[in-house]
C-alpha cells in the first residue's frame, strides 16, 4: 500500500472535517480540504489519496481544484484504478440490471449510485451511450472504455459529452461515436412497446429509462381512458397507455424531432389512429384545452427540469405549482393526475407542497395514491440525496 500511495498526491482534510466521507459519502467539498499551493497546482482529475488531518489515508478519489466538489471518491486507500477496476464495477452493475430486465435496454451505470462518479452509461441493445461529466472520469476514459468492451462488447459506443457540468470541470463539449457507426435512431423495447431514440441528437442519451416503472403503472389504469401526455418527448407515457387500451392518447411537446420519433413508434406499434401528436408550447396548450373545457381520464405531466440550478429554485417551484393547477383542471371527475419532477434542486417535500398548492388553487380535491422515483437501474447512493432526483406523485381527483 505504501508504495502505491507514494505515486499519488495526498490531500488532507481540514481539522474536524470529513464526517460525511468517513460515513461513506462519495463527495468531499473544497472547503473541507487543506488547500496549499501544491494542491492547487494539481491538474483537474488527478488521482489522489484522501487523508485525515493526522495523515491516515481514508480512500482513493480524483481531485479537481476548480470544482466545489474537490474530491470524488472511487475506492479504498489501496485501490488500483485501472481497466480491471472498471471491469469489476461494470460486472457488478450488469448483475443488478439482469435481475430486473430480460432485454438489454436500461441504464447500465448511474454515476455514484454504481460507484463511478461522473459516469453514466445507457445501454440500447448492442449500442451504448456514454456521458462523462467530470475531469477525473475523463482522464480515465480509455481504461473505462476498454473495460466496457470487455464486459458487454457493444457494437457501437457514442460519447454524449455535452452535459453543461463539463464546462464547470474545465472540459470541452462534444458528441460522437468512439467505436462503430452511430445510428440515426435506435429501436428500444420497453414494457412490450417499441420506441425510437436518437442517441446523437436527442435529449440526454436519447431516452429516459428512469420513468419505465411509472409508465407501466399509469398504463395499467388506461383501459378505455382518454389520456393526455404533456411533455411527452418521444411518446413514452402516451404510447404505452394506447397499447394498454386507452381510447385516445393526446401527446404534447415542443420538439418536432421528438414528436417525429413518437409518430414513428406509434406506426410501428399499430397505434397511430389512437395517438394524436401536437407540437406546441405545453403551458399555452393546457390553457387552450381548459378554455375548450376538455377533460381527460388520465393526465401525465413530465416536464424538463424547471430548476436546473439552485438559483432557479424559487422560479422552478412556482412553475411546478402552476403546472399542477393547470393540469388538475383537465382531469375528469374520478380521473388520475401524475406530476413529475427531475429537478434534484427541488426536494421531494418542496415538490409535494407545490403540487398540493396547485391542486388547491385549481379548486380540485382528491387523494395522493402513489409516490415513486426512478427504477432500479438508477440506484441511489444512500449518502448522496442528489442521486435520488426523480419524483412522481399520482393523485385520484374527485
Amino acid at each position: 500500500m505504501a508504495k502505491l500511495l507514494t505515486k499519488r498526491p495526498i490531500i488532507r482534510l481540514k481539522p474536524r472535517e470529513g464526517r460525511r466521507v468517513r460515513a461513506g459519502a462519495p463527495w468531499v467539498f473544497s472547503n473541507e480540504i487543506t488547500m496549499d499551493e501544491r494542491i492547487k497546482a494539481l491538474a483537474p482529475g488527478t488521482l489522489v489519496g484522501l487523508a485525515d488531518e493526522g495523515g491516515a489515508v481514508l480512500g482513493t478519489g480524483y481531485f479537481n481544484p476548480r470544482s466545489l466538489i474537490g474530491v470524488r471518491m472511487l475506492g479504498a486507500a489501496d485501490a488500483i484504478i485501472d481497466a480491471e477496476f472498471f471491469t469489476g464495477k461494470f460486472r457488478h452493475a450488469l448483475g443488478l440490471r439482469e435481475r430486473f430486465y430480460d432485454t438489454p435496454f436500461y441504464r447500465l451505470v448511474h454515476a455514484e449510485g454504481d460507484g463511478l462518479p461522473g459516469l453514466v452509461v445507457d445501454r440500447f441493445g448492442d449500442c451504448c451511450v456514454v456521458q462523462i461529466a467530470t475531469a477525473g472520469m475523463d482522464r480515465l476514459k480509455d481504461v473505462m472504455l476498454s473495460a466496457l468492451d470487455a464486459v458487454i462488447a457493444p457494437r457501437c459506443v457514442i460519447l454524449r459529452n455535452d452535459v453543461p457540468s463539463r464546462t464547470l470541470e474545465g472540459l470541452d463539449l462534444h458528441v460522437g461515436p468512439v467505436s462503430g457507426e452511430a445510428p440515426s435512431r435506435i429501436a428500444i423495447q420497453e414494457n412490450g412497446v417499441t420506441y425510437f431514440a436518437d442517441p446523437v441528437g436527442g435529449q440526454k442519451s436519447g431516452w429516459y429509462y428512469d420513468q419505465r416503472g411509472n409508465r407501466a403503472f399509469i398504463a395499467n389504469l388506461a383501459q378505455g381512458a382518454r389520456v393526455l401526455d404533456a411533455y411527452c418527448y418521444s411518446g413514452g407515457f402516451g404510447l404505452l397507455a394506447a397499447a394498454r387500451g386507452a381510447c385516445e392518447a393526446v401527446c404534447l411537446d415542443s420538439s418536432e424531432p421528438a414528436l417525429s420519433l413518437a409518430a414513428e413508434a406509434a406506426a410501428a406499434n399499430g397505434l397511430s389512429e389512437r395517438c394524436r401528436l401536437v407540437k406546441c408550447d405545453v403551458f399555452e396548450e393546457l390553457e387552450r384545452m381548459s378554455q375548450r373545457r376538455e377533460r381527460f381520464d388520465i393526465v401525465i405531466c413530465d416536464p424538463p427540469p424547471f430548476a436546473p440550478s439552485r438559483k432557479d429554485l424559487e422560479a422552478g417551484a412556482r412553475a411546478y405549482r402552476k403546472l399542477a393547477r393547470a393540469a388538475a383542471g383537465l382531469v375528469a371527475p374520478g380521473g388520475f393526475l401524475m406530476l413529475a419532477s427531475c429537478s434534484h434542486n427541488v426536494s421531494a417535500e418542496r415538490f409535494a407542497a407545490e403540487c398540493a398548492n396547485g391542486l388547491a388553487r385549481s379548486g380540485r380535491h382528491g387523494a395522493l395514491i402513489r409516490e415513486a422515483g426512478a427504477g432500479p437501474d438508477h440506484p441511489v447512493h444512500p449518502m448522496l440525496p442528489e442521486t435520488s432526483y426523480l419524483k412522481t406523485l399520482t393523485y385520484r381527483l374527485d
